[in-house]
């Protein structure tokens, strides 16, 4: 009987340019594909008709179709990683299992207990590197240390890119090095306890236009000037190596974006303890004021400064929110209201169609000022002039706050200046008493 290696797809959607699949086929076993929909993910998802559930679902349909066509079916299991890991052992001859790694703290932890099972049964478990460029030890500063700096960890990190190629897998499948199993019905959305999403993903921007005035026009909201790559780069429907042979077409700031995603990556493995506390320690000494009525007005895009108002709503009704806009409105909580940063990191990871725990985790430290290479504490953005600059006519924000001018709009919720000082306060006894 023929053994299999199967190939457990996580935050690789693709069957093209991708390093499990690409190495598994080094050895002489047919390639059995699997994906589980994870119920210890699943049940911490707040909205039962996440968005992002939906995209997963309707790529692995995608890639269900492609394996049709080679005489082979993708096993999709709901349920806990290691038992659905261990049905899909005890039902097909399985000689190793091949997957991608995953960054994330949990994603870590999982992956150490289905080695273990993996190993309690003679199955080999292999990890292999997929969705970074370069991983956590691969960067490191000349004392053997990881970077905590974005500048010279970009420096470094380019200077390693162009000593050697990046380039994209290259393979071919077909019923030959595929396993040949019966057709199967991925679950359905209400099987796995989620209904039908209103929101709908953007498309992919790698247009000429995009990449060529990337730097000029990506701080401004009302244009249509960003990739929209976030939630494909999530889930790696498009591979990071796609992504970097796209980015060295155009100027250098949007290479720089994708760098930024490998330097908080490796941050959070190299210092988990960001995950639920500041980076530098001082700040943990904060005493955030978490005003519940307050933090409802800004999840709501009631605080009476437009640009907040409108980047809420974006987030809202579209799950996306212009990173420009992203810093005003974490800006606006942390250092307007007082609310402890980790409240707005939370509220993201509930919305954001492009939700990454590292960049998620790492921008809102950068905002607060507690995380590595963080903005200096006492940098608060002011929104109004934020708008000025970068919404100057008014457009992006009529399109999320129609009634803006007339006496249904609030009036701000909290004077700035004021507020600016009060967080200066708060901030220098926080830092004085560590």
């Amino acid at each position: 009987m023929d053994k299999y290696t199967l190939i457990w797809l996580r935050r690789d959607l693709r069957l093209h340019d991708n390093a499990a699949i690409y190495h598994a086929l080094q050895s002489e076993n047919k390639l059995l594909f699997y994906f589980n929909f994870d119920t210890e993910i699943l049940d911490q998802i707040e909205n039962r008709s996440d968005a992002r559930v939906n995209f997963i679902h309707t790529e692995l349909q995608k890639i269900n179709q492609q394996l049709s066509q080679f005489g082979s079916s993708l096993i999709v299991k709901h349920g806990l990683a290691q038992e659905c890991l261990l049905e899909v052992i005890n039902d097909y001859p399985i000689a190793n299992i091949y997957a991608n790694k995953d960054y994330e703290p949990f994603a870590i932890s999982r992956d150490m207990n289905c080695k273990d099972i993996c190993e309690s049964q003679q199955i080999e478990f292999q990890l292999f590197k997929d969705q970074v460029i370069f991983e956590e030890q691969e960067i490191l500063k000349k004392d053997g240390k990881p970077y905590t700096v974005y500048t010279p960890y970009m420096k470094k990190w380019r200077s390693e890119f162009n000593s050697k190629e990046h380039l994209p897998y290259s393979y071919k499948l077909n019923s030959s090095n595929i396993a040949q199993v019966e057709s199967k019905e991925i679950p359905s959305l209400s099987e796995i306890g989620f209904g039908e999403s209103s929101i709908e993903i953007p498309a992919i921007n790698l247009s000429a236009d995009m990449l060529n005035n990337y730097d000029a026009r990506r701080n401004f909201p009302a244009l249509k000037a960003t990739s929209n790559l976030g939630i494909h780069l999530r889930f790696g429907t498009i591979s990071v190596r796609q992504a970097v042979q796209e980015a060295l077409k155009a100027d250098d700031q949007f290479l720089n974006e994708l760098i930024w995603r490998e330097f908080f990556m490796q941050i959070l493995v190299n210092f988990p303890k960001v995950e639920s506390e500041c980076f530098k320690p001082a700040y943990n000494n904060i005493q955030w004021l978490n005003n519940e009525e307050e933090f409802e007005l800004w999840t709501n895009g009631k605080t009476g400064f437009p640009i907040v108002d409108a980047g809420m709503r974006e987030l809202k009704a579209t799950g996306n929110m212009h990173n420009r806009v992203r810093m005003i409105v974490a800006s606006f909580l942390v250092k307007d209201l007082l609310i402890d940063w980790r409240w707005g990191e939370a509220y993201f990871a509930n919305h954001l169609l492009d939700y990454d725990q590292a960049a998620n985790n790492g921008n809102w430290q950068w905002v607060a000022g507690c995380g590595c290479d963080a903005a200096p504490y006492f940098r608060v953005f002011n929104p109004i002039e934020q708008q000025k600059k970068f919404d100057p006519n008014f457009e992006y924000i009529k399109k999320w706050v129609p009634e803006l001018g007339t006496d249904s709009y609030p009036k701000p919720m909290i004077d700035h200046k004021f507020a600016r000082n009060r967080v200066l306060e708060t901030y220098k006894k926080a830092i004085n008493t560590y």
